[in-house]
């Protein structure tokens, strides 16, 4: 008699190798038999017509504050996702002394776009060291697993105070207090180090985020850090502006440390051509032994924007701002007025956000997202060319859509990855293969993204119903986000489904499995709000044997643990 026995699904083991058929057996939270025909168990899940693959290994995630107060780590936790990496990007909480609390979530509301109020709320600060933090994370029950990188931001932070903010070098000692605390939340199961390198990334306050102009020598101490450890990868985000000095650097210190490195790579408007750069590069580098990995999206970095984002096409005309406060059903009223309509789209904006205006004013890079939702609309679908065709002003487009007032009233503005109106530099990307399946960001950008729904378009668009180019084998996809993701962080015990390892699953209706449109919820402590993005058609997700999602919904099992290297 087993725990739990999952009935006649159609098996994809997480290798990428062929499906088969048969009955998947549990006991002690961990994999017993896979294949061929089971005993009974206590428990027992039909999976007749449906398939049974490995729980998702989400490797890019930003729960740092979030883990303290929400078990479920929701909106990843309904997307199959079983285990999480955080802590990405340079930014994170620990080590943090008790008086720099307010920098540190300043950072991360600024870089990361979450609520600094839902931080100040939510967080129960009980930690100044990273092993304490992991104490801390360590006690709490959860839905899944977590594992933490220790991040760049708050170590030099904690070490040079606010000369670690700007573009002050950091001293010999500085780098060696550094690399003994990197080395210290190593040893206690810190999975990696990150750090930030881009213009983008700005506090709250507009400062930048400490370690983003930090040397090739303070870089090279904590690496040599890691490798003294043992254990643990270097991630980091960058502009790479300078593509190969900046290479040059990534592909020495793994090669001189052993250390494998990861860094974001994505397609930037202003330089379409990087990406064929970068991943030459890497493929000379797997040439020369370096273990240097791309973090490659699956889907555009882009905006969601209604009448209820802070920014939309029409925030900043001066008659719109008029009604801004008012509710949003009193505000739709007044929109659909001929009068007001008139008024408002007679005017311009008069935002002078350098970022902001020109992306709101860009109708050839602006969608009707839809429902069921596009994220690979065709060029001639844009709001400039159906315009164009109707022969009427872009603006009207937009302003019909943002007051339908239903599922169908988002705009979508993607911003990278998508240059060219084209998926198909991304499929270079996941098909290179140092590449490795990233850039969900679940937990951030709470205002303009929702890409924590990546593990389930993945599905959904590339393995099954995409049309304007080629599709992704089924087994491919989903060994991109459960052994290579797996493996990518030394976790051997998971991504895969065979025998002895770890009991993580998702049992899935594919037929039926699809993104719901995107809607605003107000979870977060303080009622922040925040993108949220749900799915159907996963009948199951298992953790450690237990079923802690069934048909969407929780199940209020907490059989989650934090992961320690």
């Amino acid at each position: 008699m087993h725990e739990l026995v999952i009935r006649g699904g159609t098996v994809f083991d997480g290798t990428g190798g062929t499906a088969f058929e048969g009955d998947v057996a549990i006991d002690n939270g961990c994999l017993t038999q896979v294949g061929g025909r089971c005993g009974r168990g206590r428990q027992e899940i039909d999976a007749k017509g449906r398939i049974v693959a490995p729980g998702w290994v989400d490797i890019h995630s930003h729960y740092d504050g979030q883990v303290t107060w929400d078990p479920y780590l929701i909106p990843s936790g309904c997307h199959g996702v079983t285990t999480v990496v955080m802590g990405n990007c340079g930014i994170g909480f620990a080590p943090v002394r008790p008086d720099r609390h307010d920098w540190l979530i300043n950072v991360m509301e600024g870089v990361e776009d979450i609520p600094g109020t839902a931080l100040h709320a939510g967080m129960r600060w009980g930690w100044e060291t990273f092993p304490e933090y992991l104490d801390v994370l360590d006690r709490m029950p959860r839905a899944l697993d977590v594992a933490a990188q220790i991040s760049h931001s708050a170590v030099r932070d904690y070490v040079m105070g606010d000369r670690g903010a700007g573009k002050a070098p950091a001293s010999d000692d500085d780098i060696a207090r550094m690399a003994a605390l990197v080395e210290e939340g190593l040893r206690a199961g810190a999975v990696g180090f990150s750090t930030s390198r881009t213009k983008l990334h700005l506090a709250a306050d507009g400062s930048a985020v400490a370690g983003s102009f930090a040397d090739e020598r303070e870089l090279l101490g904590i690496a040599q850090a890691i490798r003294r450890s043992g254990r643990g990868v270097l991630q980091l985000v960058s502009d790479f502006s300078d593509v190969c000095t900046e290479f040059a650097w990534l592909r020495r210190v793994t090669l001189d440390t052993g250390i494998p490195a990861h860094f974001v790579l994505v397609q930037y408007p202003d330089a379409p051509n990087r990406w064929r750069e970068l991943l030459a590069l890497t493929s000379d580098a797997a040439t020369a032994g370096a273990h240097v990995h791309p973090l490659v999206a699956c889907r555009p970095v882009g905006m969601l924007i209604n009448l209820e984002s802070r920014n939309h096409p029409f925030s900043a005309h001066p008659a719109y701002m008029e009604i801004a406060a008012l509710p949003l059903p009193e505000r739709l009223r007044a929109m659909r007025t001929p009068q007001v309509r008139a008024l408002i789209l007679a005017q311009t904006s008069t935002s002078t956000d350098r970022f902001w205006r020109p992306r709101m004013e860009n109708f050839r890079n602006m969608f009707r997202l839809g429902n069921p939702p596009d994220y690979e609309p065709a060029p001639e679908h844009s709001i400039a060319a159906v315009a164009a065709r109707e022969q009427r002003a872009p603006a009207e487009i937009a302003y019909d859509i943002l007051i339908a007032g239903n599922d169908d009233n988002w705009l979508y503005f993607p911003l990278f990855n998508y240059v060219d109106g084209s998926f198909e530099p991304m499929l270079e990307m996941l098909n290179h293969p140092s590449a490795l399946l990233s850039l969900a960001d679940g937990g951030a950008h709470c205002g303009i993204i929702c890409d924590a729904s990546a593990p389930t378009f993945l599905l959904t668009h590339w393995a099954r119903d995409r049309s304007r180019g080629p599709r992704l084998p089924l087994a491919a996809a989903i060994c991109m986000q459960t052994s290579r993701t797996a493996d990518a962080y030394g976790l051997r015990d998971r991504g895969r489904l065979a025998p002895g390892l770890r009991a993580d699953l998702n049992v899935i209706d594919f037929d039926r499995l699809r993104l719901l449109p995107p809607t605003w919820a107000h979870d977060l402590p303080a009622n922040g709000q925040r993108l949220m993005q749900r799915a159907e058609g996963y009948d199951a997700t298992i953790v450690a044997g237990h079923v802690t999602w069934s048909m969407g919904e929780a199940t209020g099992e907490m059989p989650g643990k934090l992961i320690r290297h």
